[in-house]
């Protein structure tokens, strides 16, 4: 039976959970489990749960008739020639979660850890990995209670799969590590017995079917998907009240300039701000062109936009398919060995997103330079200064902000070297070529953060320069710009007197993070 887990959502509303079994999980679904925003079950549906109990019936069958399955009945990666025992076999899942416990590195935060049970849950639904329901279940029960693997971040190659990683989701099952739990970090043991969980015997393919595969690089870029998404719609915002903000030529924007320049994404992000602009028609024309980081912001944003199509298509396509190995087909009755560990999707997709989102980041930046410099903001005060009278000499305004800025940019354009191009040959040689995937998702949620520190930076400043601008007369702002810049004054007061910005960043960088602003249309 499904057990429903409705999430209760703020004002007392209740999301339904997202149904793994039988149909394609969604990043959006995947992004929404991670955050707590809705829960999760598996399906009812008979024929799915026939499917999974055949694959683990088959492979038991074929176990008792003296078959041979790597990982099973032989060791592992340059071990497959070693015949395991078959009064051990029972015991090699178990050996298998242990020595591959050496991960280092900070550990998963919650909502990462979240992301990764969730998509390796969804991969072994697919019916091709000789699991039993009752793992499914058990995955299941982590998620509806919380109970999180403490997971180091680094110690994967991306091929085969995420074995370290994911070695910690099964030391959880079987009652050993530490987790997550209600705020507090514990023995895995002892959570799973205040819960009246038996630990699992993992089955003899199981502990390889929940390591062997793409489930952290996978999970991780579902989140760098979402974030980049509302990113690319808050570069389109922040750049449409920089333009104001600056008396720029709204002309830019013109659709009538875009139609004969058909990208997709750089039509739609032009769409955002030439509505945004809408309030300006009747403004002065204080020059014919603007510098490129205004003029040519479309084209930068809307690269970001269109590659987010391909990458989007790649992402769900990972996640949605069995990539472990062996691949075994219980109503067919076959077993067969391959390469579905291999990251090498997630791995170039999220090189090509982090180049995509540090350029937004870099676009941000110059914008930013541009504000704080009275040569080139058309009569703002330097540095934004909202100081008046003998105290404007000693005030500073942005300059520190803006250098903080630079600093953040560079660091996110220093980590666009693609990881999926440093493959090291590992494993005496078995795993020659690896797709380093998981490093480059972890590299890309690195410049997703920078980044989004450069937008929390420019975001107080056009919002400090559109009310200096409009400091004596009424702000010409559409309703939309004008609602978003009353939030962002109800986080962050007016910068007058130099005051320390830390913490006004931190809460803009939450606030980003939160994606509870809504912009423009519905999310693509």
């Amino acid at each position: 039976m499904k057990t429903e887990h409705f999430t209760t959502l703020p004002g007392g509303t209740q999301a339904s959970p997202v149904t793994v079994g039988g149909q394609r999980m969604t990043i959006a679904e995947v992004a929404a489990v991670a955050r707590g925003a809705r829960g999760l079950c598996l399906s009812d549906d008979a024929e799915f749960q026939r499917q999974i109990r055949a694959g683990a019936a088959y492979l038991e069958a074929l176990l008792a008739d003296g078959g041979t399955v790597y990982g099973v009945t032989t060791g592992y990666g340059d071990s497959c020639t070693v015949t395991v025992p078959p009064e051990l076999v029972a015991e090699l899942p178990l050996h298998l979660t242990r020595y591959h416990g050496c991960g280092l590195g900070e550990y998963l935060s919650p909502e990462w850890t979240r992301a990764v049970l969730v998509a390796r849950l969804v991969s072994l639904a697919q019916g091709y990995s000789g699991v039993r329901w009752a793992l499914l279940e058990r995955l299941q029960q982590l998620l509806a209670e919380d109970v999180l693997p403490l997971i180091p971040a680094e110690g994967s190659v991306g091929a085969s799969g995420d074995l370290t990683p994911l070695s910690y989701v099964a030391a959880t099952l079987v009652g050993e590590r530490q987790v997550r739990f209600r705020g507090e970090i514990c023995d895995a043991l002892p959570v799973l017995q205040s819960l009246n969980w038996a630990p699992l015997k993992l089955a003899p393919k199981e502990g390889l079917a929940i390591m062997n595969g793409t489930a952290v690089m996978t999970g991780l870029a579902c989140l760098a998907v979402e974030r980049a998404e509302y990113l690319t719609r808050l570069c389109s915002r922040i750049t449409a009240l920089a333009s104001i903000a600056m008396q720029g030529n709204p002309g830019h924007f013109d659709p009538r300039l875009f139609a004969v320049k058909p990208h997709r994404g750089q039509i739609e992000c032009a769409q955002w701000i030439w509505e945004d602009l809408a309030s300006q028609s009747q403004a002065e024309q204080v020059r014919l062109q603007d510098r490129y980081s205004i003029r040519c912001a479309p084209h930068v944003i809307g690269v970001a936009r269109d590659a987010l199509g391909w990458i989007r298509r790649d992402v769900e396509n990972e996640l949605n398919s069995a990539n472990d190995n062996p691949i075994i087909n219980g109503d067919e009755e076959w077993v067969l060995h391959g390469g579905h560990f291999y990251g090498g999707h997630i791995a170039f997709a999220m090189d090509g997103l982090k180049t995509a989102v540090a350029n937004l980041a870099d676009l941000m930046d110059r914008q930013l330079a541009l504000l704080v410099d009275s040569r080139y903001n058309h009569g703002l005060p330097q540095n934004l200064s909202g100081a008046s009278g003998p105290s404007a000499a000693i005030n500073h305004g942005f300059k520190a902000i803006q250098i903080g800025a630079s600093a953040w940019t560079a660091e996110a354009l220093k980590l666009t070297m693609p990881a999926s191009v440093f493959s090291r040959s590992t494993e005496c040689h078995n795993q020659d070529k690896v797709s380093m995937g998981t490093i480059a998702a972890r590299d890309c949620l690195r410049v997703l953060e920078l980044t989004e520190q450069v937008a929390a930076a420019l975001v107080l400043a056009v919002t400090q320069g559109i009310q200096l601008r409009f400091a004596e007369s009424e702000p010409m702002l559409t309703a939309a710009c004008a609602a978003f810049c009353q939030e962002i004054r109800q986080h962050v007061a007016f910068l007058d007197e130099d005051r320390p910005m830390e913490h006004d960043l931190r809460r803009m960088v939450a606030w980003i993070q939160s994606r509870t602003w809504a912009l423009y249309d519905a999310a693509a």
